[in-house]
């Protein structure tokens, strides 16, 4: 892999309508707006942003980054309560993983406390809007330079 890191940034169903879509729960920032703010927080690291609408091209592209990424920031939106498939993607990765939500799950409704992703994460940054985003890449980032100071054994 390349000496800049890279850092996967995953966007589940209905992301694409930040802005617009229950913007008193997720905000007034679009995915746009949280792409450049996830490109600010890298630092100089490059930063794949992508946004789907479907299951099983999140999951494609959660397996691309199995090797092409240093680390993963996803935001599973509503699979991360309802996909295991997805959970058994992300359990073939090695590179730290950082969950991020908008809002805080465990605030919301019974069935959003829990997700799948997190049996999988690394860490979990929710609640505080896109700053959320700027959190997780700032935590990933961390997490790879962690990675590459540590002594081999």
């Amino acid at each position: 892999m390349p000496e800049t890191p890279v850092l996967y940034v995953l966007n589940g169903p209905n992301l694409n309508l930040l802005g617009v879509r229950e913007p008193h729960i997720y905000g007034r920032e679009t995915l746009a707006d949280v792409q450049a703010l996830c490109e600010r927080a890298a630092e100089g690291a490059s930063v794949v942003f992508r946004q789907t609408n479907h299951e099983g091209e999140l999951i494609d592209w959660v397996q691309e980054a199995r090797t092409e990424a240093h680390a993963l920031v996803l935001n599973p939106a509503g699979y991360g309560h309802t996909s295991i498939a997805l959970l058994d993607a992300l359990k073939a990765l090695i590179i730290p993983i950082v969950e991020c939500h908008l809002s805080n799950p465990a605030a919301r409704e019974a069935f959003r406390h829990q997700t799948y992703v997190s049996l999988a994460a690394t860490g979990v940054v929710s609640g505080f809007g896109a700053h959320s985003y700027e959190l997780a890449v700032k935590a990933a980032l961390r997490l790879v330079q962690e990675r590459r100071s540590a002594p081999t054994v």
